[in-house]
């Protein structure tokens, strides 16, 4: 078993730790960093619940290594509301069209939205919703978590 020290920034704050080689994105920020928005479902990469965004882009956090995040920087769930509690437009179109319901896959549903519509001029609603097939929600049909994507495409043509 081989330790490697690694620093990354989560949620703009610095986070220094010795991991093992083989540990994952997703375990090392929920047992060492205590994000706990990060779920660990299939373990395999398929069902979606562990997406955070790494240096910008949404990842699957049980497929990528804590070691391979060394000196990058992430976002889980816990960092996307303004300081002040104010939701990020992700967060608030989920509330506003009653996209979850237990909430287990909602985070990695967030994180996945959350990566797309932050790139200059959002991202297209196709996207949006193709963006969905990657991630496993049993409890609400998706039909919340779609009007929330079309949601966010539509506010972003008109801004």
């Amino acid at each position: 078993m081989s330790v490697h020290t690694i620093e990354l920034t989560v949620n703009s704050r610095r986070l220094a730790a010795s991991v093992d080689a083989r540990k994952s994105l997703a375990d090392f920020l929920r047992e060492d960093g205590g994000y706990t928005g990060v779920h660990v479902g299939c373990e395999h990469g398929v069902c979606g619940a562990c997406t955070v965004i790494v240096d910008g882009r949404a990842v699957r956090g049980c497929l990528m290594l804590a070691v391979q995040a060394d000196r990058a920087e992430v976002t889980t769930a816990e960092g996307l509301a303004a300081a002040d509690g104010t939701l990020h437009p992700v967060q608030q179109a989920m509330r506003e069209e009653h996209a979850l319901q237990c909430g287990f896959c909602t985070p990695g549903v967030v994180m996945t939205l959350a990566a797309l519509t932050a790139r200059d001029g959002g991202a297209p609603e196709a996207e949006l919703l193709a963006a969905l097939s990657g991630h496993v929600c049993r409890c609400t049909g998706y039909q919340g978590i779609r009007r929330a994507a079309r949601r966010l495409a539509s506010d972003a043509g008109a801004a």
